[in-house]
């Protein structure tokens, strides 16, 4: 794995980095192309001021150049789905080549098919504004941006040693995390005029599906043997369930010491 994709996959998310960083040598450059491809269309579904309809614009076209792919994806593959629109979108973005070409060829296609299907899913809710009145709706939704990266990450273990897991409870690891990020960020929605809160739905209902969901994702991550699959789990997990219980105590986030403390009872790492 470049030292440059190392570098940038810090900036964007120290979360991922440790355990993606730790992994072995093949399932690491698999894990890290998997991630770096699906934060790149995610900075464009998330981008505070870019319009809708071109945000669904873009990630349609970028999930049309995945799929017409071949081999290895050259660095211009995807300036005419950004277009015009280049500059407003980050450097993470625009380096989606490259990181689609990080995976083992073994393992490449299925990384590119879901992150090709995922453009597509976040292009759907980029047209209909995120709407969601239900907790069908909010299913459907953490399903297409979280729950299918639990599938793809069960599928990443399976790949490299054979590790076997529930396919169910990895939707629900995907959807945990995702529940709380929506709980963590929902401030921050509104000011953007999203909400992925179901109508008459509170925090205490968002709490409660989180950590329903968190379950399963607990018992996914227990039943994992020991190995690289449980190692890399047992972090975002943790972190997940510390930010829940402290939003519960009314904090909006985990300090950096809480941080620091969850990170060094998982792992021997200072941060």
């Amino acid at each position: 794995m470049s030292q440059d994709a190392l570098s940038l996959l810090k900036e964007t998310s120290r979360t991922f980095y440790i355990p993606i960083s730790r992994l072995p040598v093949g399932l690491r450059e698999a894990v890290a192309s998997g991630y770096l491809s699906m934060r790149a269309i995610d900075e464009v579904e998330d981008h505070p001021t870019v319009e809708n309809g071109v945000k669904a614009e873009v990630l349609r076209s970028i999930s049309q150049v995945i799929q017409s792919g071949r081999g290895a994806f050259e660095s211009g593959s995807f300036d005419q789905a950004f277009g015009s629109h280049r500059s407003a979108f980050p450097e993470v973005s625009l380096r989606l080549a490259e990181w689609l070409n990080e995976a083992p060829p073994s393992i490449a296609p299925r990384i590119w098919e879901a992150t090709a299907t995922m453009a597509d899913r976040m292009a759907y809710w980029a047209d209909h504004n995120w709407e969601i009145k239900t907790e069908f709706d909010l299913d459907r939704y953490t399903f297409s941006v979280a729950g299918s990266v639990g599938l793809l990450l069960s599928d990443l273990w399976a790949w490299h040693d054979g590790t076997q897991s529930d396919r169910l409870e990895a939707v629900g690891f995907g959807r945990g995390l995702q529940a709380v990020n929506i709980l963590r960020n929902h401030g921050e929605d509104l000011v953007r005029g999203v909400s992925f809160v179901p109508e008459g739905w509170g925090k205490e209902d968002l709490d409660q599906y989180a950590r329903r969901n968190l379950l399963l994702a607990d018992r996914y991550t227990t039943a994992l043997p020991a190995g690289p699959a449980k190692d890399f789990c047992l972090l975002p997990l943790a972190l997940a369930q510390g930010t829940l219980d402290t939003m519960t105590k009314g904090f909006p986030k985990l300090s950096r010491e809480q941080v620091g403390a969850i990170v060094s009872g998982i792992i021997d790492i200072k941060i």
